[in-house]
């Protein structure tokens, strides 16, 4: 079967190396929890999938479809099949939380609609339902300032639900939120990938957070993938391995699910 997502040999350089041969694929409805330290490469490497960034080397598949191969309108239509997840949510701050998801799927509505923000009622109503799916229907009126952290983030994932892609890509979600906001966010991201069908590749800086959220760890030092396995063989080993900049690497032969 085709990866939702495949990353393959991705090389890329600032004034040094930043990451080097990166190469992991991920299943829909699968869960990756994406670690390692500061500096490890973590939102290199979304820039890269994203096409924020072109890497020296290597190709970033969605759906089989490449998109380092792709250029202008049909990188930008290749793109779409992915959503992202900021760490500070990126929302309209003084617009509903209904209006900053139905942006999410602007790109499906008329050009004038679009153009003068004015999306029809099937828009209205798939907001409506992936606010519901995040647990925040009864706030759909409510300004995004007016809400928790918590609560934003959920919009926000809400909103990646609207543009109907194939992978989530959740850059750092909960690095500014309390520890049960941080479990309600990842739960809902846990949820949407298992409800979905939808692939989620999370970074994270919170080690303990992995266990009961991920399918699997990718753990990323300097560039390299040191450890790629279940979530189960994550253990106090491969956490010092991955973050311990002496340690080796761990073998990537156990790849999948729980």
């Amino acid at each position: 079967m085709t990866a939702a997502l495949a990353v393959e040999r991705i090389t890329h350089r600032y004034d040094r190396v930043v990451l080097d041969d990166v190469s992991f694929d991920v299943a829909a409805g699968e869960v990756v929890a994406l670690v390692g330290p500061s500096g490890a490469g973590k939102t290199t490497l979304f820039r890269v999938i994203t096409g924020l960034v072109t890497p020296e080397a290597g190709h970033v598949l969605v759906g089989g479809r490449d998109l380092t191969k792709l250029a202008g309108a049909e990188r930008r239509w290749g793109r779409r099949d992915l959503s992202l997840v900021f760490q500070q949510y990126n929302l309209i701050r003084r617009s509903s939380a209904l209006d900053n998801v139905v942006a999410g799927g602007l790109a499906d509505v008329a050009t004038w609609r679009a153009l003068s923000r004015r999306p029809g009622p099937a828009q209205r109503r798939l907001a409506l339902e992936c606010l519901d799916r995040v647990g925040l229907a009864d706030f759909a009126s409510h300004r995004a300032d007016q809400l928790s952290g918590g609560q934003q983030q959920r919009v926000a994932i809400a909103r990646a639900l609207a543009q109907r892609s194939r992978v989530i890509l959740a850059d750092e979600p909960v690095a500014s939120l309390d520890p049960a906001s941080s479990a309600a966010v990842l739960s809902v991201l846990r949820s949407v990938a298992t409800g979905e069908g939808i692939s989620v590749v999370c970074s994270l800086h919170q080690a303990g957070l992995v266990g009961t959220f991920a399918d699997r760890v990718i753990g990323l030092r300097n560039g390299r993938v040191l450890f790629d396995a279940a979530v189960a063989h994550f253990d106090e080993r491969a956490q010092g391995l991955v973050y311990d900049r002496n340690a080796e690497a761990v073998p990537t032969g156990h790849r999948g699910r729980r």
